[in-house]
């Protein structure tokens, strides 16, 4: 079926205005089920229900019901049908106009949208970029079997000065003008000396200290009600302890691992360590390989789409501030900004993630690879388990909310640019050549079959 008529008006370079006209010819079936539809809505005497002609709904009703259903009911297979026909890529929701409607003739709709730009992709095999190299030094395996030991450490009292990986059982009060701070005081709480992860300055302070004794010092509260503010940190020390470490022998490694020496133990945490390695190197050369082939493909980006996800970022970290302007707005100071650096920021992220996405599009679009039920099944799966969700609840609510064709899209890009990286010119720090195919690679076998 051809629309009649159809027209595409370009606005921009992302976004398009689209009439549509159609005839009455075209509209029989939604004519026929609008009437039914209204014929088993309304009683009229002498007819059972559903059965009363249409020339009587007419003169009961009006043809204005008639109409808006049929419009209802057309419109979005029309203007899925003009987008096609017109070979349209759209992004986002549609702003559909009903212009005309000329009864037992046409109707003639509008519709503007977002459309993903022209977009040229470079030449993969022109692109070089530059990775750090593999490396595992001794040190290296040291400080996890170091990391290993301290999991399978005992805490023991201890009564010397504290220092750096000592634990102490802290109380801890927070003055403003002498004024106590509840929500940044606390009683009894266990920290490791040289975490620094909970107020500055309190490491310094602990350091040296014994059990009983007393110190304060000043900080910034970073949360809270008085985010932002210079406090008096008052710590009392209730106990002090210290962690020992078990030897590392041959009865910690079959103790702590599958190994029966401690020297295969070293030796399989070496190859574990340089196996993590070659994972953030894989990373990496995805990461600088997208970096250099979006320098060179320059395109405008659809305004809505980015004005989407700017709201979208931002209902995320409102969300953690319970809504509320004001503790942003504590935060962001605390943190040396404002709201205005605070949301060009936001702006740039939005604009460079929906660069990103249309730029794999566009990738995915030249390469087509072909997705198997299995990859796309693997996909969910890996990522219900990335929320935490059960496999079979997420599949439910992806299909509620008509989104596993956008998972379907996420596998797609991925192995088009996969499969571009394998003609880029990857070397390490070092000048050495890297085979990236060991990483993006596939087996040629399997993607003839179509399987993973």
């Amino acid at each position: 079926m051809k629309l009649v008529q159809t027209s595409v008006e370009k606005l921009n370079d992302t976004r398009v205005k689209l009439t549509v006209n159609v005839p009455f010819d075209e509209l029989k079936p939604e004519i026929d089920n609008a009437y039914k539809a209204i014929a088993q809505q309304v009683n009229i005497p002498g007819f059972r229900k559903g059965k009363a002609p249409r020339q009587l709904i007419d003169a009961r009703f009006g043809r204005g019901p008639i109409l808006e259903q049929v419009v209802n009911d057309m419109l979005p297979t029309r203007y899925q049908q003009a987008c096609e026909e017109n070979d349209l890529k759209v992004i986002g929701q549609p702003q559909v106009d009903i212009s005309k409607i000329e009864d037992n003739e046409f109707v003639e709709f509008t519709a503007e949208v977002d459309v993903r730009p022209e977009i040229s992709v470079p030449d993969f095999s022109d692109l070089e970029v530059t990775v750090d190299a593999v490396s595992v030094s001794d040190e290296d395996v040291e400080k996890e079997l170091e990391n290993l030991r301290a999991r399978f450490g005992e805490l023991k009292d201890t009564k010397r000065k504290l220092k750096t990986g000592d634990f102490a059982i802290i109380d801890l009060t927070a003055e403003i003008d002498g004024e106590k701070v509840e929500e940044a005081s606390t009683e009894g709480l266990s920290y490791e000396v040289g975490s620094d992860d909970l107020i500055k300055g309190l490491d310094t302070a602990l350091r040296g200290m014994k059990t009983g004794e007393d110190n304060e010092f000043t900080a910034e509260l970073v949360s809270g009600e008085h985010a932002g503010k210079e406090a008096t940190i008052k710590v009392h020390v209730q106990q002090t302890k210290e962690r020992k470490l078990p030897d590392l022998d041959d009865e910690f490694a079959q103790e702590a691992s599958e190994f029966d020496t401690a020297d295969e133990l070293r030796e399989n945490t070496k190859t574990q360590l340089e196996e993590r390695k070659k994972a953030q190197q894989a990373g990496d050369i995805r990461d600088e390989v997208l970096k250099a082939a979006l320098a060179k493909s320059e395109f405008a980006l659809p305004e809505s789409v980015v004005e989407d996800q700017v709201h979208a970022q931002m209902h995320q970290v409102m969300g953690q501030m319970a809504h509320d302007e004001s503790a942003l707005a504590k935060l962001l100071e605390a943190q040396g900004t404002n709201r205005e650096e605070f949301d060009k920021n936001t702006r740039a992220q939005a604009e460079e993630s929906v660069r990103t996405q249309l730029f794999l599009d566009a990738v995915a679009d030249e390469e087509d690879p072909q997705v198997s039920q299995q990859e796309l099944t693997d996909h969910i799966l890996f990522t219900a388990q990335s929320y935490g969700m059960d496999p079979n609840q997420f599949i439910q609510q992806l299909q509620q909310a008509n989104q596993i064709g956008n998972l379907f899209a996420d596998v797609r890009r991925g192995k088009a640019l996969a499969a571009a990286i394998c003609r880029v010119s990857v070397k390490d720090s070092e000048g050495n050549a890297i085979d990236q195919t060991e990483f993006f690679g596939e087996d040629e076998d399997e993607d003839a079959s179509g399987e993973s």
